[in-house]
């Protein structure tokens, strides 16, 4: 019994021993480089991005991580999120998809390389959203309510409501409006475009779905390609 104590707290400590050896060598190889922000809104094709980036040998930030810090971001409060930048070179959706994110990263990262990915239409991301909301959330793959949403569980229970209204500004009886929300995401990526105006080599506006948009991406960062067109995941409708 004794002996299998001991056994269990080996492994452990050689657990502990090779994860913070790990993130060790994390930080060193991300130290002092470029960091890399998607900063287009979710069901953009920001998944297909991420999977092209880890392709491309860009350490790519702990999603569920960032997604723990969406309330600091809420209160304007972005130091946990300046250091959890630290320990990667790209990053994308909750909480770089969301406004403001985007100026302090820049301000805090200096040099920073941004990239915003659209869809073919308004219309088509509000759609694609819908969707995906529909089948995670929805009954019979109608639109979420607002209970369903109360009672969804992600990360843990409640928190699709949450985000819904921390992010939107759609009245409780009709959380997905179309007018409301397509208006919210062609203000964002405008925002996003007057911002760097001045700085065209600072930002790159891709739609993955482009024949050229993966060329686009790899031209940008000056590295060399692994493949002709993004990658296609989490398919709703061909990107997410």
């Amino acid at each position: 019994m004794i002996r299998m104590d001991l056994i269990r707290t080996a492994k452990k400590a050689l657990k502990f021993s090779y994860l913070h050896a790990r993130r060790l060598k994390i930080q060193y190889q991300v130290k002092g480089n470029t960091k890399i922000f998607c900063i287009g809104a979710n069901k953009t094709g920001t998944t297909s991005l991420k999977k092209a980036m880890d392709e491309l040998g860009f350490v790519v930030g702990a999603q569920i991580t960032a997604e723990n810090l969406v309330d600091d971001w809420a209160q304007r409060d972005f130091r946990r999120i300046i250091k959890y930048c630290k320990s990667a070179e790209f990053f994308q959706d909750a909480p770089f998809s969301f406004e403001f994110t985007y100026i302090v990263m820049d301000h805090a990262f200096p040099g920073s390389k941004f990239i915003l990915t659209e869809r073919d239409s308004p219309e088509q991301w509000y759609n694609s959203v819908v969707r995906f909301h529909s089948k995670m959330w929805g009954k019979d793959g109608n639109l979420p309510t607002k209970k369903n949403l109360q009672e969804a569980k992600y990360i843990y229970k409640g928190r699709p409501w949450h985000m819904n209204r921390m992010l939107n500004t759609t009245p409780e009886d009709d959380i997905y409006n179309k007018e409301i929300l397509m208006q919210r995401y062609i203000d964002h990526n405008k925002s996003i475009k007057y911002y760097f105006r001045h700085r065209p080599g600072d930002l790159l506006v891709i739609n993955v779905a482009d024949d050229d948009s993966y060329t686009k991406l790899c031209e940008f960062l000056g590295v060399e390609r692994k493949r002709d067109t993004f990658p296609w995941l989490n398919q709703t409708d061909k990107t997410t």
